[in-house]
């Protein structure tokens, strides 16, 4: 279903945001949503909710690494040739 007619933006479209974690400010900056005239603010928020609350993101951290004794580095381990 079209939730922005202005910007014609689907409630899925926005479900699929808010299941990636963004939250609707997020979702209003990338999409646009609710930036004309306003009267899909409501739904738009309300489609991010029921997502946020019924598809809970996982939090991923990503590794960070030191050149210094890491994996990554293997110049250290390489036999002199």
């Amino acid at each position: 279903m079209i939730v922005c007619v202005c910007r014609r933006i689907s409630d899925r479209e926005i479900a699929r945001h808010a299941r990636a974690g963004l939250g609707f400010d997020e979702i209003q900056f990338e999409l646009g949503v609710a930036t004309q005239c306003g009267q899909c603010e409501g739904c738009a928020r309300d489609v991010v909710a029921q997502c946020s609350a019924s598809c809970p993101t996982a939090n991923i951290k990503l590794a960070t690494h030191t050149l210094e004794g890491s994996p990554w580095n293997n110049s250290q381990h390489s036999p002199q040739l």
